[in-house]
């Protein structure tokens, strides 16, 4: 694929490219097959090595801070060795 020599005037060739990526490579289970897969995984990664959320936000170019939580996933499994058990679960 040829780099383009001017910005897109949209995120539909970026979506496209992204989506065909994820298609070639035979991804799937994914909720999301789009661009935006990619910020968030590489957010996720970036919190479980320990990069702050005011370094995060640098990466990622956001200005409110609320925006790179959206980007931020945590690892629930992980959360989850750490809250005790509902009183009234089964174990």
């Amino acid at each position: 694929m040829q780099t383009p020599c001017t910005p897109f005037e949209t995120a539909t060739p970026v979506i496209l490219i992204a989506r065909r990526a994820l298609k070639r490579a035979k991804i799937s289970g994914t909720r999301s097959h789009h661009a935006h897969i990619f910020r968030h995984t590489f957010a996720t990664i970036a919190i479980r090595s320990g990069v702050g959320m005011t370094e995060l936000a640098q990466l990622l170019r956001h200005k409110d801070p609320d925006t790179t939580r959206i980007y931020a996933k945590f690892d629930i499994e992980g959360l989850r060795s750490l809250s005790r058990p509902w009183a009234g679960a089964v174990l």
